[in-house]
């Protein structure tokens, strides 16, 4: 402690402030000392520690007295403390708060951790040795660099905001410039899927029958070759009509796989993976799925007394979902929502929604308890029958 002097705080001309922590207290070797709570700040040529309570109590050590570092990890009561090892001060020191002391070592405690931070800063400070390229004269007696009071605390954080800004706005420059390096390959790729599904279609070239089935498979893999877009087809009702008309052929298959009903979020899924570059917002689906019914597609757009909007397959009728599943539950018991997802293999969503149509038609009954939803046979039927 006898290398430590009094000092106001202020940052001398050519000295900035590195790292700073609260709830630091120093010890004299091990001997515990006056300084319990406090900011510890960590400059290119000192260590400056504050008192919390007493703002003007402020004592610094140049980073030339310090030998050495160690670290001593926390334990069960103990916190975690930064060991620094002091060589024999300079003649003439200003006066500190200890004239002399038996110990060549202090050590910092770290009451609310950030030692890591601190000890990585400092020792990155003791390498570059900054002090020695900029020898420190007299404190500052402007407002440059660390100001009585709270003012250290704010410059550290607005430095630490600034650097850290920087760092983002480089990383998201870099990321937003892969993808648009990605988004002109995509768009290569899908001016190439244009011009074979072109050939194929009008049979330019030398192109064999095993040539054909192979382009088509290539263009199947790579989802919708020729979407339905503003710039093909306009902006008016041939748009939707043309759009509706082929979201009705790419998703009939899809919808009878799933029972014969699909979500709209997976309906916007689907599409927008398949058409790759070419997205549809999702104002211009529904407004193309409203139009199905009256196209008489195979695909229809439904909603729910719930809310829930689907895509359903003409062929499939309420009597039919009321039948099914009044069946399923007849024969497996009494259901949830969940179990005849599985069972049925859809999306617990439909699963609930089939219920509820099936309850409202008077094909089951529901019993709530604290177990959740379940839904039975509706004996009132099937005993009266």
């Amino acid at each position: 402690m006898d290398r430590f002097s009094w000092c106001d705080g202020s940052l001398y001309p050519d000295e900035s402030l590195v790292e700073q922590q609260s709830g630091v207290a120093v010890y004299d070797g091990q001997d515990k000392t006056a300084f319990n709570a406090g900011f510890l700040m960590l400059t290119t040529h000192r260590i400056l520690w504050r008192d919390q309570r007493n703002r003007n109590c402020v004592i610094s050590l140049p980073l030339a007295n310090v030998s050495g570092v160690d670290e001593q990890p926390s334990g069960f009561t103990k916190s975690a403390k930064i060991v620094l090892h002091l060589s024999a001060g300079a003649p003439g020191r200003p006066p500190g708060p200890v004239t002399q002391s038996p110990h060549d070592y202090i050590r910092l405690s770290f009451r609310e951790l950030g030692q890591q931070e601190f000890l990585r800063s400092l020792k990155e400070e003791m390498k570059k040795r900054r002090w020695e390229a900029q020898p420190a004269a007299t404190p500052a007696s402007n407002n440059s660099g660390l100001l009585p009071r709270q003012r250290p605390g704010i410059v550290g954080i607005e430095r630490s905001i600034q650097q850290k800004n920087k760092e983002t706005n480089k990383n998201i420059s870099q990321a937003f410039q892969d993808l648009r390096n990605l988004m002109e390959k995509a768009k290569d790729m899908v001016g190439l899927s244009k011009t074979i599904a072109t050939k194929i279609k009008d049979k330019q070239g030398e192109i064999t029958e095993d040539e054909t089935v192979k382009f088509k498979s290539y263009l199947l893999s790579m989802g919708i070759p020729n979407p339905v877009t503003r710039e093909t087809h306009g902006t008016g009702d041939k748009y939707y009509t043309e759009l509706a008309r082929q979201l009705a052929s790419v998703l009939a298959k899809p919808v009878e796989d799933c029972g014969g009903m699909m979500t709209m979020t997976d309906v916007y899924c689907r599409v927008n993976r398949a058409r790759g570059m070419e997205l549809l917002s999702p104002e211009d689906l529904l407004h193309a799925c409203e139009l199905m019914e009256m196209l008489a597609l195979p695909l229809r757009l439904r909603t729910f007394d719930s809310g829930v909007s689907v895509l359903q397959a003409r062929s499939q009728d309420e009597e039919e979902i009321v039948s099914k599943t009044s069946s399923t539950i007849q024969d497996k018991g009494p259901l949830t929502a969940e179990q005849l997802a599985q069972i049925l293999g859809l999306s617990v969503i439909l699963a609930r929604e089939r219920l509820l149509l099936t309850e409202k038609m008077g094909g089951v009954c529901r019993d709530e308890t604290v177990e959740g939803l379940k839904f039975y046979p509706n004996l009132f039927l099937t005993a009266g029958s």
